[in-house]
């Protein structure tokens, strides 16, 4: 994930959401966004 750009990252976040992808991978990047510091307006 260190690999990532902040806005890559939200990118994703944004996809698996609209996508309904796995609960574990949105946390993984919820975990992330978090670890980094960056707000998101988390929507289900």
């Amino acid at each position: 994930m260190q690999c990532l750009s902040d806005h890559t990252l939200i990118d994703a976040y944004e996809k698996a959401m609209e996508l309904n992808l796995d609960r574990n991978f949105i946390i993984l990047l919820v975990n992330e966004v978090s670890r980094r510091g960056i707000y998101l307006k988390i929507t289900e």
